[in-house]
């Protein structure tokens, strides 16, 4: 059911304002009109969050998984109902979205397993050792504890997978701590349709009505309130480099700072080395073409950087990607605004004296993709050319060397990803710069395109500010859970006092490092 409601708690709330969807491919409002969340539901939503920290963040491993695994088996429940309104909101195909509907469910049981395990907890345990000499030590144990309610910002190009459920909430959840969604005004009805499957697990699981609330709304204010309001204690966002460093500025300037990890921009280069290039010019040009305008290139991963050295074999990749470009149909973006600034940076790119257009899609309604060639000089002269571009639109750079080619990875702002297209030839040149790439980037890719983020526990989804504002996260994988989490150590507490995971009894049954050894749960 979408009713256009604000969700706080157990109660649904209007408001004076309201807004609507707006159809990507025709820029006509969509029905119905949706509630408009203000400062006053912000309030109230975090009082209630802050009133179901101490339960929440106290449940048990399995009753904490249990609540996962109910938001997915309610979003799975949902069935067609989702996929049609997310269709309809986004512009994205069905087969996108299904694959979305199932990485986000997934990710909900990955948690859900991984939060059963109890590793998450770092449980550590010194026994007491009286008779140590010259001076005795005390008993110590650590744990990690939730920090409390959480912000998630829904993003606009993962109205699934990185918005209501996504995996900021997950992982949120996972740690113990009560989310307070700001639903993303592209979707609203996506996320009001996800939301409702999340009170329910709420209610079913017998959890306190403020672990989760929902704000749709397109203003920033109601952002900026949401960030500044002191129950908050962490921010999860994905989005625009303005938007995050926004958020940034209010939770710096609180009378307590908090965290705001914010994935903001990447354009994910591309180092084509010699021999891969010599051998495979032309496959690698229709391949990058395809990554390049998968989802009409607004992946956070797109690859918007393509660095070579220049001579017969980069001549004839861009004559193959250019090609693969012309036969691909414009795609509709997932708002008339994002449009209009995919057009308005490919315009400036167009406009550059030391830019050429090498290639452009077909033309037709929609977003045309577009790629650019310039040579390293001008690239490193100018950092505009290393902004993001969002959508399908690349500058390849011209490399007189290998010296050169290092030049312009060390000149790079940090990035999500780096891909290595290499052959066995080239990888005495790929060991050269892989101490430099590792500096700028959080997943380093070879062979393959970075489009595409595996949700796994080895999962790096982040790297070096400004992809992320803090290079040591990931919002993907079940590292994203660190970021929801603080230690605490106790030092000769009486037993009735510890916390069930550092109680001698272990009633958790999980993994702990007693005495700097590893004992695995019985």
């Amino acid at each position: 059911m979408i009713a256009g409601s604000i969700l706080i708690g157990a109660a649904e709330d209007s408001a004076a304002e309201s807004f609507a969807a707006v159809d990507p491919a025709t820029g006509e409002a969509m029905a119905p009109k949706f509630a408009a969340a203000d400062p006053g539901h912000v309030d109230r939503a975090c009082v209630l969050a802050d009133a179901a920290f101490a339960s929440f963040s106290e449940t048990a491993p399995g009753e904490r998984a249990a609540f996962l695994e109910a938001i997915a088996d309610g979003i799975a429940a949902i069935g067609d109902a989702l996929i049609e309104r997310a269709m309809a909101e986004s512009g994205l195909p069905r087969a996108r979205l299904e694959g979305e509907r199932g990485r986000t469910i997934g990710q909900l049981r990955m948690f859900a397993a991984f939060v059963r395990a109890g590793d998450w907890l770092h449980a550590t345990i010194d026994p007491a050792m009286p008779d140590r000499a010259p001076l005795p030590r005390p008993d110590l144990r650590r744990r990690h504890v939730a920090l409390g309610p959480v912000a998630v910002f829904g993003a606009s190009n993962f109205p699934l997978a990185f918005s209501v459920a996504g995996g900021d909430t997950a992982s949120a959840f996972a740690a113990g701590c009560p989310v307070v969604v700001k639903g993303h005004p592209a979707h609203p009805g996506t996320g009001e349709l996800v939301a409702r499957a999340i009170r329910a697990a709420v209610a079913s699981c017998g959890l306190h009505e403020g672990v989760f609330s929902y704000l749709p709304g397109p203003s920033n204010a109601l952002g900026a309130a949401l960030v500044a309001d002191p129950r908050i204690r962490a921010v999860g966002f994905t989005g625009s480099r303005s938007g995050g460093l926004a958020l940034m500025r209010i939770a710096a300037a609180r009378a307590e700072p908090i965290p705001v990890y914010a994935e903001m921009s990447s354009i994910n280069p591309v180092i084509l080395f010699p021999a891969a290039l010599q051998n495979r010019a032309d496959t690698l040009g229709e391949a990058f073409a395809q990554s390049l305008t998968m989802g009409a290139g607004q992946f956070c991963t797109n690859p918007g950087l393509l660095v070579a050295i220049g001579g017969p074999d980069f001549d004839r990749f861009v004559a193959a990607a250019g090609a693969a470009l012309a036969g691909i149909a414009p795609a509709t973006m997932l708002t008339p605004a994002i449009h209009a600034s995919f057009e308005s940076g490919v315009a400036a790119l167009e406009g550059h004296q030391g830019t050429q257009l090498a290639a452009r899609g077909a033309d037709g309604p929609g977003a045309c993709a577009a790629l650019f060639v310039t040579d390293a000089a001008t690239f490193g002269g100018d950092a505009a050319l290393g902004h993001e571009v969002f959508g399908a639109s690349s500058i390849i750079v011209r490399c007189r060397d290998i010296d050169e080619v290092a030049s312009v990875v060390a000149g790079l702002e940090g990035q999500l990803t780096a891909t290595l297209q290499l052959d066995a030839d080239d990888e005495v040149l790929a060991a050269r710069l892989l101490p430099l790439i590792e500096r700028k980037v959080g997943r380093i890719l070879a062979n393959g395109w970075p489009t595409g983020v595996e949700v796994c526990h080895a999962m790096v989804h982040g790297g070096p500010y400004p992809a992320t504002s803090d290079g040591r996260s990931t919002s993907v994988g079940t590292l994203a859970i660190e970021r929801f989490l603080r230690p605490v150590s106790y030092q000769n507490l009486p037993e009735s006092l510890l916390p069930a995971a550092l109680k001698p009894a272990n009633p958790w049954h999980i993994a702990r490092r007693v005495d700097g050894v590893r004992i695995a749960g019985d």
